[in-house]
């Protein structure tokens, strides 16, 4: 694997296309045909079993598309020499022996309430292949342009869905501006997609469509569109054999609650927090982007992913730190502040607000960036990029050892997990990889990820983890 491939880094998130099935299925169900309903049951599986609890265990993962390095942040290695360390002194964090850069000052004073996982590892060394490897355990390290398997916030979506009817109006899965350019539900099907929500949450004009509506003539109207379930009723009998009519009925539900329940537009409404709280997250797209999603979560979602991207990661808007593409120095110091701040108080208000076992938050890239500084021209001017032509220095893709960091969840905190090496290059102790990642979600959100399989396109029961077992240290008293 060469540790100096460049790229243009992750594509900006689009949601539109089958990644935002749900919101769609939303905006056209008061004029969705009798066909379209059809194709949308027999795309679905109808959920069975008992109710789920009122207050399931819940996830958030923080994403950083293209990579955090972990040289500069988590991981310091000051006697590593001229062509490794980086310009950033280390700084002494909450817990004895943890050190981050001086670019984290408010994580380092929270330290004792996350573990920081020093020594993951994956082998593909491309953005496609290290995101689908670490989110659906996908060994393969080509490049692919679609995944091969459900990403486990789809595998979640779906496992949780079989114990039965959500109480809850909102969806079980939200993703804010969501990782999905190189992941997804492949065979599940875009039902277990997410709700997606797009754009700036610090923005004035910031809305979620589809939700809550207060038209009561609207509402009315989409309330007869529903008698459609009747109509069905009246259909061959045989659909009730694949548990067809229950699928819908369950979709339906959905959909038109989410529409009509004033609960759903209330959790999504950042303007009922109080302004010193959206203060404290930051009034920018990323704080706010975090409080949506300690909102959520503590409104009953179970599943929020959300990706730090956008303007705020610098010229190229994400954490690819080529030379080609940024500074590394300059495009860490550029995010450093904002990102700094909003993890903070994600993770300080998760605790405050007594959600500290029940919603386990992780915050990650698909991979770290090299150890080993490199120096290229620049391919254009920006932000924290000097004028193309220039040479400046950059790191690349790095899947041999990176950090992650955990919060929440029950774990027992103030403490961190495995080592790399004094370059930083290899994990060398407690070496964890996508297996045992996506094994301690699971486990979290009480899904037996050693038993669990699901069907393939081909009909074959294929493990939703295949090697790998939850992190002890990342286990929490109310997990499992």
């Amino acid at each position: 694997m060469s540790a100096n491939r460049t790229c243009h880094g992750p594509v900006p998130f689009s949601p539109t296309g089958r990644r935002a099935f749900l919101q769609f299925g939303l905006a056209g169900f008061s004029t969705l045909s009798l066909p379209g309903l059809l194709k949308l049951r027999s795309q679905a599986k109808a959920a069975t079993g008992s109710q789920a609890p009122a207050a399931r265990n819940a996830v958030i993962m923080v994403w950083q598309p293209g990579g955090l390095s972990h040289i500069d942040s988590y991981d310091p290695k000051p006697d590593s020499g001229s062509e490794y360390a980086g310009p950033f002194k280390p700084i002494a964090t909450k817990v004895p022996g943890l050190r981050f850069t001086e670019l984290l000052p408010r994580q380092a004073a929270i330290a004792d309430k996350m573990v920081v996982l020093r020594s993951m590892r994956q082998t593909a060394g491309g953005h496609p292949a290290g995101s689908m490897q670490l989110l659906s355990g996908d060994p393969d390290t080509r490049d692919k342009p679609e995944p091969k398997y459900p990403d486990w916030m789809t595998v979640s979506n779906y496992m949780l869905a079989q114990r039965g009817a959500r109480e809850n109006p909102l969806p079980a899965y939200v993703g804010i501006n969501p990782p999905l350019e190189y992941n997804g539900p492949a065979y599940l099907g875009d039902t277990y997609s997410p709700f997606v929500v797009s754009g700036d949450p610090n923005s004035p004009s910031f809305s979620v469509p589809n939700i809550g509506l207060t038209d009561t003539n609207l509402v009315r109207r989409l309330s007869r569109r529903s008698s459609l379930r009747e109509k069905l009723d009246t259909l061959d009998r045989r659909f009730d054999q694949a548990q067809n009519l229950a699928a819908l009925d369950a979709f339906e539900t959905q959909a038109l609650t989410l529409l009509t329940n004033p609960q759903a537009k209330i959790a999504f409404d950042l303007n009922r927090e109080d302004p010193k709280v959206r203060d404290r997250y930051g009034r920018n797209a990323w704080g706010q982007q975090l409080l949506l999603t300690r909102r959520l979560v503590e409104a009953g979602v179970d599943i929020v992913t959300t990706s730090l991207s956008g303007p705020l990661c610098g010229r190229v808007n994400n954490w690819d730190d080529h030379a080609v593409n940024h500074n590394v120095f300059e495009a860490m110091k550029f995010r450093a502040d904002v990102y700094d701040q909003a993890v903070t108080a994600l993770i300080e208000d998760i605790y405050e607000r007594g959600l500290g076992d029940r919603v386990l938050v992780c915050v990650t890239g698909e991979f770290g960036r090299t150890p080993k500084i490199s120096h290229a021209a620049s391919t254009g001017a920006g932000n924290a990029s000097a004028p193309a032509g220039t040479s400046q220095p950059g790191r690349d893709h790095w899947p041999r050892g990176f950090s992650n960091i955990w919060a929440g969840g029950g774990i027992e905190t103030g403490r961190f997990v495995g080592a790399t090496d004094r370059l930083g290059e290899d994990a060398i102790e407690r070496v964890c990889g996508p297996g045992d990642f996506l094994a301690t979600i699971y486990h979290h959100l009480g899904i037996d990820y050693s038993t669990a399989f699901i069907k393939d396109h081909n009909g074959r029961p294929t493990p939703i983890v295949d090697h790998g077992k939850a992190i002890p240290e990342l286990i929490g008293k109310r997990s499992g």
